[in-house]
């Protein structure tokens, strides 16, 4: 009997150590889940960090912090006005159709952005006229004081931009070739010579000039070499021409045994010579006045133009090639 109850004891001694390692490895169980579960958590949150620290660091290089300065911006935004493309309209005067191309293309060449319309090359009368009627124009340049004032008189031009911009002299040519003679005003009476031409004096300062010199040996009534009569010597011999470049051609033709022209339009026409030089005193100086127009709408551009035509070495070189002498 008191074997039976040992051994009784004995098994229920086992059933418990059993039971007590069984929740012994529950407990150890639910503490490596739960060290999983932590670690899993904390994995999460780590990757979660560096993904959102990504996000914000290609934001970040996306759109760069903003160090532009208020004098970076005006800079900038100078620099894009100054390279906005420009065309410039030039008046002026006839007798500068040759070298005036030539000072454009230099100006834009070191001035890419700025370009030139349809220069109109006319007598500086017919400019000033085209002017008064509405005619649109960034420059005006003429072969004359006297047709500038009319233009600042109209309201076309923008005085405070006037300048003098260079000298001419006034010949008398003849065809290359020609073995007429001149060696003085007087001798344009002459019965040897049958045709003279001369610029339109109204619309053409050269032919202004030339009746001025002419005034001064009694063979035109008006000293200021418009609107006067030519002495009856000569009046018969008279053939008024549009330009002074017309002047020129029809000497060349041999329509007109002579001429009154500029010295520089001997580098525009190879068909005419010099025969005569006219004294200086006799007329008024010959200045070319440039100035901007009162309405252009590329003033600062056309007044830089000006200033270049004036101060470049290589543009005075140019006019220098051509006859004219600039102040």
């Amino acid at each position: 009997m008191q074997k039976r109850v040992t051994a009784t004891t004995q098994v229920q001694t086992q059933v418990q150590t059993q039971v007590q390692n069984t929740q012994s490895n529950k407990r150890k169980s639910r503490g490596s889940v739960d060290m999983l579960a932590k670690a899993f958590r904390l994995a999460v949150v780590a990757l979660l960090t560096i993904a959102l620290t990504g996000i914000l660091g290609a934001c970040n290089q996306e759109k760069p912090a903003d160090t532009t300065t208020p004098a970076t911006e005006e800079k900038t935004t100078q620099k894009e006005s100054e390279v906005t493309p420009v065309s410039l309209q030039i008046f002026a005067a006839n007798s500068l159709e040759k070298a005036l191309p030539e000072i454009q293309a230099l100006y834009t060449k070191e001035h890419p952005e700025v370009t030139f319309a349809d220069t109109q090359f006319k007598g500086s009368g017919d400019l000033v006229t085209q002017l008064q009627g509405g005619a649109q124009a960034d420059i005006f340049i003429s072969a004359s004081k006297s047709s500038m004032d009319s233009a600042v008189e109209n309201g076309n031009i923008d005085e405070e931009t006037r300048v003098d911009m260079f000298g001419n002299d006034l010949v008398v040519v003849t065809a290359t070739g020609s073995d007429i003679k001149i060696t003085s005003l007087e001798d344009i009476k002459s019965d040897e010579i049958t045709k003279i031409a001369i610029g339109e004096p109204a619309a053409v300062p050269a032919g202004s000039y030339a009746n001025q010199s002419l005034n001064k040996i009694g063979l035109y009534s008006a000293d200021t070499g418009k609107e006067g009569e030519y002495d009856a010597s000569i009046a018969g011999k008279i053939v008024q021409q549009s330009t002074v470049g017309n002047v020129a051609k029809t000497v060349e033709t041999g329509d007109c045994q002579i001429g009154f022209v500029y010295s520089s339009d001997l580098y525009r026409y190879s068909g005419i010579q010099t025969v005569f030089k006219v004294p200086a005193d006799t007329h008024k100086a010959i200045v070319y006045p440039g100035a901007v127009v009162k309405d252009s709408k590329n003033a600062s551009a056309a007044a830089d133009f000006l200033d270049f035509c004036l101060t470049n070495a290589e543009a005075q070189k140019i006019w220098s090639q051509y006859g004219f002498e600039v102040l």
